[in-house]
């Protein structure tokens, strides 16, 4: 089994327990800007629950042309208020530089992709 099939069948189990979806817009106003670190649990370091924050994760957390049209959505659109960003120590990015890490790239990654129903809490592979 792969870990994207055990991530599926988490995914199962999920959904037998989900109520109703949530409001679209944020429930406390806020969006976060975080690396995309494993180690870092957004939602547990600042107290938050699904529904309350929209949370953009990227590589070093960095504020690029998409994170600023994602925030712009979010501010002008769905009524957040408040921005906060989220670095860490030990950060990876600071382990290689963007010119040597094209030249090391080698060979394609499979993706599988997912549509989550925000009314069921299931995921439905896009194939």
């Amino acid at each position: 089994m792969s870990v994207t099939d055990e991530l599926l069948a988490n995914n199962a189990r999920y959904a037998e327990t989900f109520t109703c979806p949530l409001p679209l817009p944020p429930a406390k106003h806020v969006a976060v800007v975080a690396c995309m670190d494993a180690r870092i649990n957004v939602y547990g370091v600042l107290g938050l629950a699904e529904g309350e924050a929209h949370v953009i994760r990227n590589a070093g957390g960095v504020v690029t042309d998409d994170e600023i049209r994602s925030l712009a959505i979010s501010q002008r659109l769905l009524g957040t208020e408040e921005i906060i960003l989220i670095h860490h120590t030990d950060c990876g990015m600071l382990t290689f530089t963007d010119d040597g890490f094209r030249k090391s790239i080698e060979d394609e990654t499979a993706v599988r992709g997912f549509v989550f129903d925000v009314a069921t809490g299931k995921l439905a592979e896009v194939v």
